[in-house]
């Protein structure tokens, strides 16, 4: 089944997350053929930071000189009081060479299209885009790629693109939402913060109870069985054992979600997804999973693991999480190698507080230059040695084996 589309075959591009500079410049380093940032003021992930358009002009001159490509989020479903807003933007982000910009509601659609008509155009995955049809009406308006819906199976999208004249791009990583599309209300009815323009307070990860109306002091835990769903708080989505079943989807590209998650969520998550589709897209008949990569996947903060709707709506096995799950974190992210300086020793510039005589992971840019030592020796800006660097500090360290710049340090536990 998964050679049979072998004529529409073609090596997807991966496209990372970016939420500053630092994670734009990480996601690069670490194997993303394109990066996508949110536009000031107009974007879903309004916690996140975005970038001023001196910084995308800044960003965009550095990744073009690197071959790859910059995408600005401009995805908000715009109220009349955004649209004066949104033209002037559009009309000084006009002059800057980004490669497309991401939309999901008709009215900034069309402003893009008045203003800025040179600029391609992507259709988010908020438009909530389910058939050929859907895809084919964009298409006729002008926009070069749609990012499908997530409720779609690899069946469904696969006749999709192999019909489509326009590009597709599905997610492939990272947290979901129980909403249509994302399209949620939970948060503007109950916290007074609306998603739908980027400042979603993430109720359905809140815990619930069940109180009945005359016995205001029982509550009731809201719990899974045989025949319901636990319909809230979705599983993140983790799709690295089905490399082979995505390429052949034939989809252009393959989105990692997460502009609010740290560089190093980035540089894990990319660098991964990076090493298996090279390695499938180098000689698919050989291509074998790597265990590793999940164990890798693990290492980062992260809900249960599923695979969303790729293989249909399976259930709570697949969909949900367990009520009131916290975040899997077993690994803390301790600092980034900011350069390399002779003498095997490394200036690290340290985002969580780092002891002496522990024992860490360095990790690189390919999980064939990770290693584990104990730090032996931590000097600070005097070249004194110390015993704990503190967050913001830049310290040089002492490495057991050569590094590079980007490489990270982490710790178990």
């Amino acid at each position: 089944m998964i050679r049979e589309n072998d004529a529409s075959f073609k090596k997807p591009e991966l496209v990372a997350p970016a939420g500053d500079l630092e994670k734009l410049k990480t996601a690069i380093e670490y194997g993303a053929d394109a990066v996508y940032v949110g536009g000031e003021g107009f974007n879903l992930r309004m916690g996140a930071s975005t970038l001023s358009l001196p910084e995308i002009r800044e960003a965009t001159e550095w990744i073009h000189s690197r071959e790859r490509k910059i995408y600005i989020a401009l995805n908000i479903f715009a109220r009349n009081y955004h649209i004066s807003g949104i033209r002037s933007y559009l009309k000084r982000l006009a002059e800057i060479p980004v490669d497309a910009v991401i939309v999901s509601d008709p009215g900034i659609f069309l402003a893009v299209k008045e203003i800025a008509p040179h600029i391609p155009v992507h259709l988010s995955t908020q438009a909530n885009t389910t058939n050929a049809k859907s895809v084919e009406f964009w298409y006729r308006q002008g926009v070069k790629r749609v990012v499908l819906a997530r409720e779609l199976t690899l069946g469904e999208i696969r006749e999709i693109t192999n019909i489509s004249q326009t590009e597709t791009e599905v997610f492939v990583h990272g947290a979901m939402c129980m909403s249509y599309s994302g399209r949620c209300l939970l948060s503007g009815f109950m916290a007074n913060r609306h998603a739908n323009l980027g400042d979603c307070s993430h109720s359905c990860r809140w815990r619930y109870v069940l109180k009945e109306e005359k016995r205001p002091n029982e509550s009731y835990p809201i719990v899974e069985d045989e025949s319901g769903t636990f319909i809230l708080s979705s599983k993140d989505l983790c799709m690295i054992q089905y490399i082979p079943e995505l390429c052949h989807a034939g989809v252009t590209a393959w989105k990692i979600e997460g502009r609010m998650k740290s560089p190093y969520y980035v540089a894990a998550v990319t660098r991964v997804y990076r090493e298996a589709l090279d390695r499938y897209c180098a000689d698919p008949d050989t291509y074998v999973y790597d265990p590793r990569w999940l164990a890798e996947l693990e290492k980062v903060s992260h809900r249960e693991y599923g695979v969303g709707f790729f293989f249909g709506n399976q259930g709570y096995q697949s969909q949900t999480t367990h009520p009131g799950d916290e975040y899997l974190k077993k690994y803390d992210y301790l600092g980034m190698i900011h350069s390399v300086l002779p003498d095997d020793m490394a200036e690290v510039v340290v985002k969580n507080r780092i002891l002496s005589n522990t024992s860490i992971e360095i990790m690189g840019r390919h999980l064939s230059e990770d290693f584990a030592q104990v730090l032996l020796d931590i000097r600070n800006e005097f070249n004194e040695s110390i015993e704990a660097a503190q967050v913001g500090q830049k310290v040089l360290i002492k490495m057991s084996r050569p590094v590079g710049k980007y490489f990270m340090l982490r710790k178990y536990g």
